[in-house]
Formats: C-alpha cells, structure tokens, sequence
C-alpha cells in the first residue's frame, strides 16, 4: 500500500512539470514561427526588383507578325502613328497608281480594238474620250495613232509609279523592323542629360627651349 501511495505521489508531483514542459515547447514553437514569418517577410521586401527589359528578337517577329506591334512592345507609343501613317501613305500612293495603270490601260486596250475595227468615235462614254483633259479631243492629241502612243505611255509610267510604291512599301516594314530591333536592344542605354564642355587656358614653358607657349585645354564631360 506503501508503494502505490509513493507512485500516486509521485504521478501527482509531475503533473505540474508536465504541463509546464508543454507551455514551453508551445511558446518556443510560437516563437520560431513568428520569427520564420518575419524572416519571409524580410526576404521579400528585401529582394531586388529586376526592371523590365525588351527582347529585340521578340520586337522584331511582333512587328513582321503585324507592323507596329514592336513599337508597342517596347513601349515606344510615339513612333506607332510614325508607322501606321507611313504604311497608309504607302498603300494610299499603291491603290492610286494601280487605278490609273488600269485606266489607261484599260482606254488603249479599247481605242486600239476601235481604230482596227474602224469605229473610233468622239462619243464621251468611250474610255479613251473620257479621260481626255477638258477641251481636248482625239484629233487634237494628235490624232488616234499619236493618243495610242500617249496612252501606252502613260499607262507605263502609273505602272512604273505602282512598282516605285510597293518598294518603298518593303522599305518602310524593314526600317519599322530595324527599329524595333534597334530600340529594344537600346532600350536601357544609359544617356546622361550632363553633358557640359570646359576651355581652360593654361601657359606651358619648355625649360629646353627656354620658351613659353600659351595653350588651350578643352575638356568634354558625358
């Protein structure tokens, strides 16, 4: 009986210590994750901030994909009406020249079938009457053979103006390419708005020559 009241005593007696291990280990457990919170939270507001960069190769397959989209994925918003305008121009001067090639054209085509059938006439509906300038008829222009001439020549330069077009059209998609690409790989190029030049006089003497010569330094500061 002696020994169970000992072990009862006992088991009473360690209750308290028990207890109080595990406030311990529940504090300290409290603690490490405070302290792992305040160290993620360090982490992230310590870590660097990577500024954002274009890649050329990418400027440049957006802009072949659709024109100007390498100006807007570098951020360049001023130059997108620079190529949007430049390609209007462009496929405005196109369209115009290939309606006047097609014109003229179209007005040898038919003089040259009327003139071998004989049946030239002065009648304003016919092409070839209609585009004459205001107070011109054929016989003034030289006549049918002469006006055929007039009219294959004019037919070959709006022809030749079209070509003109359509290569200045390919120009201007490289140059908005080579821009895009250009720009990009510029993007973080460093320009220092300190930009200042300092003239200084200075005398030199030449101890060998026994002689002074005046000079001129001139510094320049990027």
């Amino acid at each position: 009986m002696k020994a169970i009241r000992y072990i009862v005593l006992l088991c009473v007696l360690c209750l308290p210590l028990t207890g109080w291990a595990d406030e311990q280990e529940s504090f300290a457990f409290k603690q490490d994750s405070a302290q792992l919170v305040d160290v993620s939270e360090l982490k992230a507001d310590t870590l660097p901030k990577v500024a954002w960069r274009p890649d050329p190769l990418r400027a440049v397959w957006l802009g072949a994909i659709f024109p100007g989209l390498g100006q807007m994925y570098n951020r360049s918003w001023w130059k997108v009406p620079i190529v949007y305008g430049s390609f209007m121009g462009c496929g405005y001067a196109i369209m115009l020249n290939q309606q006047s090639y097609s014109e003229y054209k179209s007005a040898y085509l038919l003089l040259y079938n009327d003139n071998e059938n004989g049946t030239v006439t002065d009648d304003p509906i016919k092409l070839y009457n209609a585009i004459l300038p205001d107070g011109y008829d054929i016989a003034r222009m030289g006549g049918t053979s002469a006006y055929l001439g007039k009219l294959q020549n004019w037919q070959n330069t709006y022809r030749r103006y079209r070509d003109i077009s359509i290569v200045v059209t390919v120009v201007v998609y490289a140059l908005s390419l080579v821009d895009a690409f250009v720009d990009a790989e510029l993007f973080d190029f460093d320009i220092s708005p300190d930009l200042s030049m300092q003239v200084e006089p200075a005398i030199y003497h030449d101890p060998m020559l026994h002689r002074t010569n005046g000079e001129v330094h001139l510094a320049i500061r990027f």
